[in-house]
């Protein structure tokens, strides 16, 4: 039950009118759900996490997506830990729709700046409300923690309850462990008690486990997603088949926001295998008995599209960003006066900046759809499962509770599927067709229409003491609003959940998210130019701190030689944060730092966001005019450790990923069209590229921070400053090669 919060009718009109005063109301209203997760034959349910059959397995509901991150795992793991579980009978399923699987925290990463002027509190109850299901923002372990423990400890003491009922005892002197409940000589099994203890009451406060003996937590068991995925019986939106099932391939307007003018229907009569073509304002889809007919007759109808608007290019988009940069900002955080600490002064200055950013992952939009007796089933992966079903209820004129959403497991993402207009373009071809559809993205398509990670482009500007201290920071950074942009869409349904956002200045803190200094400057201050590029943008594995760390920690190199200090040292005078430091000396021993000095082709760069530290030193050379990175060594600080395998595998990816990044990944644009078509044309890394990689993992006490994004921002930094160190040339501009 919420926790009740007073109402009055000057409450209800706050916020720039009635119609958010009632969102307000709606949110912060009392209210209780009931869980909705269904059993299987011999399966008792234990509320809206756990599920314990006959025979003794374990099934634990999952509301996050499983995308590569190990989320599968990790949180069966922590329920299952306290549980007591034997992990070879622990299974997992998706969770099924319901606003108890709400995700605030990884509302709040994705929206940071949207709803500012909303209390935290608030802006939790908006989420459950509007049941945002989220997979996003590092938040997976860090929101849903509690709540899995919670339900593992009320497991356990019902099972014991059960065992302690049969065998005269008090319960409380019963445990659980490896599957089974225990006390003393006597032994049972999950599986014959579950159906009696789920009739037990759960005493409050609820106890938790306690001692180290027995535990899962902190072990690095086996991922349950890998066998499925290694033997191929894994499956994913592609891997759906229906009967009397057709394929579709699609091709849409420039950007989105062209229309569609014209194509030749005659020339696709001589494709084997097609079955219809269907056009609608803005895209045409053709429909065949194969994926591969369906895209050839793409090709023959040659769809034409109008653009509006002047056409994208990539210099347009530079000159954006630096009409941007030199016109007004607003300002999103500061400390002290940089006017007085900078007037007179010498100050040092450096521009950088960063192109757009492809997903490119490595499955493309893909959904499956099948629309009979006004229900629509949607099968697709998607990081916000309530948004992708009302974006194709939206797209059919049918209530939300007429589709039904089957979620799937993701071939990467990185992001991308936070975005549904592949739902909406699925729903409109099954229920045209009246038959099921299975919607199949081009990979040219998918990345003509990703929603990219933005460009930007930084003015840093400091003030060094005589002491080598740094004494005002400024950064000023242009950039498109994505935070409101993926707020728009995610929620583009909800009329007040739009006008709230809209009563709140120009400035994005999702947009400069990680340039908020963590270093101890007396006075600093934070600028955002909102730009508008004519490409939508949206979140990318990391969000803007892939390019604020890249900023900041390039500058403080650069700040490093004005002072004539090593930097190192440089850094760890001015950290505030002793867990940072640590991650700094110990990648600095691992990599046998030689202090950056010349020629010896090392950097050194760290960040700290959503609870996690990490530190990363490179060693890189240029190769002709080619950067090759030949070391990464990370040490990383990400607190309480649930698998460490997981971790070490999200820290060595993200590492490769950010890399990837600082390489290559760019997407350019001439004409209004993307001139990369292909993954050839990313200019990304090959398997001979990766370095050799090294990630130490500190122990700590404290909470469970971010993981999976973690490694990704300090990666390019790192690489920038090692290739400085082995040239004498600073880079400024991500990504390093320059795009097609």
């Amino acid at each position: 039950m919420a926790r009740g919060i007073s109402i009055d009718r000057r409450t209800l009109l706050i916020g720039g009118g009635a119609g958010v005063g009632l969102l307000i109301a709606w949110a912060a209203w009392p209210r209780h759900y009931a869980p909705n997760l269904t059993a299987a034959p011999g399966e008792t349910l234990f509320g809206a996490w756990l599920k314990i059959g006959s025979d003794g397995h374990i099934a634990v509901a999952v509301p996050q997506t499983e995308h590569g991150q190990g989320v599968y795992t990790a949180l069966p793991q922590i329920l299952a830990d306290e549980l007591g579980a034997d992990w070879r009978t622990v299974a997992v399923e998706a969770a099924p729709l319901n606003p108890l699987y709400a995700n605030p925290l990884g509302a709040d990463e994705l929206f940071d700046g949207s709803f500012a002027g909303w209390p935290p509190e608030l802006r939790g109850a908006y989420a459950t409300r509007s049941t945002l299901m989220l997979t996003a923002g590092s938040s997976s372990v860090r929101r849903f923690e509690e709540s899995l423990r919670r339900a593992g400890a009320a497991g356990r003491v019902l099972l014991c309850k059960a065992a302690a009922a049969e065998w005269g005892v008090n319960w409380q002197a019963c445990t659980t462990q490896g599957g089974f409940v225990v006390h003393g000589k006597q032994r049972e099994r999950f599986g014959p008690l579950a159906a009696k203890a789920a009739g037990f009451t759960l005493p409050d406060p609820l106890p938790l486990r306690i001692g180290d003996a027995g535990r899962l937590t902190g072990k690095s068991l086996p991922r349950l997603d890998v066998p499925s995925k290694v033997d191929g019986s894994a499956a994913f939106a592609g891997d759906i088949r229906l009967p009397d099932m057709v394929y579709a391939a699609i091709r849409q307007a420039p950007l989105g926001k062209g229309r569609l003018i014209g194509f030749d229907r005659a020339a696709a009569k001589g494709v084997a295998g097609l079955i219809d073509i269907v056009d609608t304002e803005h895209w045409v889809a053709a429909v065949a008995n194969s994926w591969w007919a369906a895209n050839r007759a793409l090709d023959a109808i040659r769809p034409r599209f109008s653009i509006s608007g002047p056409p994208v290019s990539t210099a347009g988009i530079a000159k954006a960003l630096t009409d941007g940069l030199n016109g007004p900002g607003e300002r999103m955080s500061s400390r002290g006066d940089l006017r007085q600490i900078f007037k007179g002064a010498r100050v040092v200055t450096a521009d950088y900046g960063v192109g757009l950013a492809a997903h490119a992952s490595m499955e493309t939009m893909t959904a499956t759809a099948r629309y009979a007796g006004g229900t629509l089933e949607l099968w697709l992966p998607t990081l916000a499962p309530a948004r992708a079903r009302a974006a194709a209820a939206a797209a059919l004129g049918i209530g939300e509770g007429a589709v039904v959403i089957h979620p799937m497991m993701a071939g990467g993402s990185f992001g991308a599927n936070l975005d549904h207009d592949v739902a909406a373009q699925a729903a409109t071809l099954a229920a045209k067709l009246r038959r099921p559809v299975q919607l199949v993205w081009s990979r040219r398509e998918d990345l003509a229409h990703d929603r990219f990670r933005p460009p930007a482009a930084a003015r840093l500007t400091a003030r060094v003491g005589l002491n080598g201290s740094i004494m005002g920071w400024l950064t000023k950074i242009a950039a498109p609003a994505t935070g409101r942009e993926i707020a728009a869409r995610l929620l583009a349904e909800d009329g007040a959940a739009s006008a709230a956002i809209a009563l709140h200045g120009t400035g994005d803190r999702y947009a400069v998210a990680g340039a908020l200094p963590f270093y101890r400057f007396p006075s600093f201050a934070i600028d955002h130019h909102p730009v508008d590029i004519g490409v939508p943008t949206g979140h990318w594995r990391s969000g803007a701190h892939s390019y604020t760390a890249f900023f900041t920690e390039c500058f403080l190199d650069e700040l490093a030689h004005v002072a004539n200090s090593e930097p190192l040292s440089f850094r760890v005078a001015i950290t505030g944060e002793p867990r940072l430091v640590r991650c700094l000396s110990t990648a600095a021993a691992l990599g046998g730092w030689e202090g950056g000095i010349a020629g010896s082709g090392q950097g050194i760069a760290c960040h700290s966001f959503r609870g996690s530290h990490i530190a990363v030193l490179a060693e890189a050379h240029l190769d002709g005019n080619r950067p090759r990175v030949d070391r990464l060594v990370a040490a990383v600080d990400c607190g309480r450790q649930i698998n460490p395998d997981l971790i070490r595998q999200q820290i060595e990816g993200g590492l490769l990923f950010g890399m990837a990044a600082a390489l290559g990944g760019s997407m350019g644009f001439a004409g209004g069209q993307p001139t990369v078509r292909h993954f050839g044309q990313l200019h990304l890394p090959l398997l001979a590229d990766v370095p050799d990689i090294t990630v130490e993992l500190i122990g700590s006490e404290a909470d469970p921070g971010g993981v999976s994004e973690l490694a990704v921002p300090p990666v390019a930094p790192a690489i920038a400053n090692a290739l400085q160190s082995a040239t004498g040339f600073r880079f400024r501009h991500l990504p390093f090669t320059a795009p097609a």
